[in-house]
């Protein structure tokens, strides 16, 4: 008898277990976000007497010639005293958005706003690099950053600067807001996903104590916290990631304001998400890689040690998820002698435990941030499976090799339910591969559910028709966007 089938089904068990052990990691979080309602109060606004501390804002680029002249704008309006402000435009950019940066930094640079024009003759490091030779030329002790997409309110500094009061405060991060999320079902559903990791993971990390991270943009640094961490490195694709782990191991704290949200524009097209999702689970695998041993040998508590693994590990969730749908079949067909019911017994409430705590965090969060909308929150999971297969190769890649090229996400300047400019779909990536990769898993979802059928367990159905709609959801998403790009070369 052939090994594989057991195989297999050990295999499915193992992802299943694997998946309910992050499902509870979940309302783990939901757990002390309950009861820990402890909030520091706001320090005390600097003032002429005392002196402003000079801050550097960074703003690092690349053909963003929708969204550029909004953020040097939105850089330019910062209420902050204008002897003790720069602003950096770390300009990498090959196309006509550096004719754009250069029209608006002249435009400031005549209104008295002291801003300047960074560019190299090369992309090494990619946005790490960008910024590492940025550092090199300010001249401020703080550095605010904000990507391309983002849009800083003006008293954004006034709420974040305060914080380094403490010296042992090493970086700021504020909440991302979503200027677009009632631009379409599809950019509903990603504000969904993405709000909890800021007014849940972050949160709770901060009020215990945890170990948490700079998400790359939106949040304020003290110069000298990043050189005691061996500065911006390259050797992840999330150089922001890495570099929040290694200040924290060299004992810098960083404060999480949720009060503070600053709006950023989510991707309109799935080729632009996938992107996105595929840059982040690589990267934080690699730095996991990076950081965890370094990390489990160091004196830190075991329960910081432990939330490190969970959070630097959690895009295997991705992984476990595709093993599932891919060992289905083969588990039920292996066991089908004992009866497909008595299967069920085992495997349907075990699937729905992981399913249930996953959906049942993202419904709390909807609940408290007043966004509950239940066609959003019945397409996540849909949209979640879909995306799985392309993201879990990323993180297979990220186990087995560090570095790698920053593939950016494009952004149109869409704000509410604007629509998406002309040229933007210029911008798609390439989907062909993922098109292939979608129609073949939708077809080998349909095995379960014909399983199922022909041996009268119609209850299954439904449960198991959760994973060709997701492929089917994401494949059609693809097919539509092409043909856009199509009809717009």
């Amino acid at each position: 008898m052939s090994l594989l089938p057991p195989f297999l089904t050990a295999l499915h068990f193992c992802a299943l277990i694997g998946l309910c052990l992050y499902g509870a990691h979940r309302l783990w979080l939901l757990k002390c976000l309950r009861f820990d309602t402890s909030a520091a109060a706001p320090p005390p606004p600097f003032t002429a007497q005392e002196g402003f501390p000079f801050v550097t804002v960074q703003l690092p680029l690349y053909n963003e010639r929708f969204v550029v002249q909004r953020l040097i704008d939105a850089a330019a309006s910062l209420q902050w005293p204008a002897d003790r402000l720069e602003i950096q435009v770390l300009d990498d950019s090959s196309d006509d958005t550096a004719a754009m940066v250069d029209e608006r930094v002249l435009y400031w640079r005549g209104r008295g706003v002291e801003i300047h024009v960074l560019r190299r003759d090369h992309r090494a490091g990619f946005k790490a690099g960008a910024l590492a030779e940025g550092m090199r030329h300010a001249r401020g002790e703080f550095l605010a950053l904000f990507d391309a997409d983002f849009i800083p309110a003006p008293d954004f500094l006034q709420h974040t600067v305060p914080w380094f009061r403490d010296g042992r405060v090493g970086m700021v991060q504020a909440r991302w807001g979503f200027c677009n999320a009632e631009h379409s079902w599809f950019t509903g559903v990603q504000a969904l996903l993405l709000g909890p990791h800021f007014s849940i993971e972050h949160r709770v990390r901060y009020q215990k104590g945890l170990f948490f991270n700079f998400n790359g943009t939106a949040g304020v640094w003290r110069r000298c916290a990043i050189e005691e961490a061996g500065g911006w490195q390259s050797d992840t694709v999330t150089e922001d990631l890495d570099l929040s782990y290694r200040a924290q191991l060299a004992g810098w704290r960083f404060v999480y304001r949720d009060e503070c949200p600053v709006p950023s524009e989510l991707p309109v097209t799935v080729g632009a998400l996938r992107s996105q999702q595929q840059r982040w689970a690589k990267g934080s695998i690699q730095t996991a890689r990076k950081i965890l041993p370094r990390l489990l040998r160091s004196k830190f508590p075991f329960a910081v040690k432990l939330e490190a693994v969970v959070h630097l590990t959690a895009n295997c969730y991705w992984l476990l998820g595709v093993l599932v749908m891919l060992t289905l079949y083969p588990a039920v067909i292996f066991r089908v002698g004992i009866g497909l019911h008595q299967i069920l017994r085992v495997d349907l409430p075990l699937f729905l435990g992981t399913s249930g705590a996953i959906m049942g965090y993202f419904l709390c969060y909807a609940a408290r941030s007043g966004t509950l909308k239940f066609r959003q929150l019945c397409l996540l999971p849909a949209l979640a499976i879909g995306l799985a297969p392309s993201i879990s190769l990323s993180v297979l890649k990220g186990m087995f090799s560090s570095g790698g090229s920053f593939e950016r996400t494009p952004k149109f300047g869409v704000r509410g339910r604007e629509r998406v400019p002309g040229l933007a779909f210029l911008y798609c990536q390439r989907s062909f591969v993922y098109l292939i990769l979608n129609a073949l898993l939708f077809a080998y979802s349909l095995l379960p559910i014909a399983f199922a059928w022909q041996r009268g367990v119609v209850g299954a159905v439904p449960l198991f028709l959760l994973f060709p709609m997701g492929f089917a959801l994401v494949f059609l998403k693809d097919l539509n966007e092409l043909f856009i790009s199509q009809r717009t070369n």
